[in-house]
């Protein structure tokens, strides 16, 4: 087992920190009370609202199988890394969720995870 305060360059990887930003159409009705601009923010496995500021839990439910991907480093084809607008998941709302790569991060596996390297498996 990993011991949890030690961490090197050897068992560090890298994730994307996401913006999460509704959108909307020009004259588009946004149903949910968000508005547009309105966003959160992901840095490894935490989320990040600003002030005054909210997300549906159903917009929320409708991105939310996807970040991990996206914090992920994908081939330069692969749909992951092109597609970027997720739809509100209500039909009679055009907003759309847009899902923006905002830097990278470090992180550690020791720090992450009790599982060793050699896995679990």
């Amino acid at each position: 087992m990993s011991n949890l305060t030690n961490s090197s360059p050897a068992d560090e990887f890298e994730l994307y920190d996401l913006r999460v930003e509704v959108v909307c159409p020009e004259g588009g009705r946004i149903l949910c009370g968000a508005k547009p601009g309105d966003h959160f923010t992901l840095q490894g496995e935490m989320m990040y609202l600003p002030p005054d500021q909210g997300v549906s839990i159903y917009s929320l439910s409708a991105v939310l199988p996807l970040l991990a991907a996206k914090q992920r480093m994908t081939h330069a084809h692969d749909w992951m890394s092109t597609d970027a607008l997720i739809a509100c998941p209500d039909p009679n709302c055009k907003s759309q969720l847009k899902i923006i790569r905002t830097g990278i991060r470090k992180f550690s596996h020791a720090v992450t995870t009790v599982v060793g390297l050699e896995g679990n498996s």
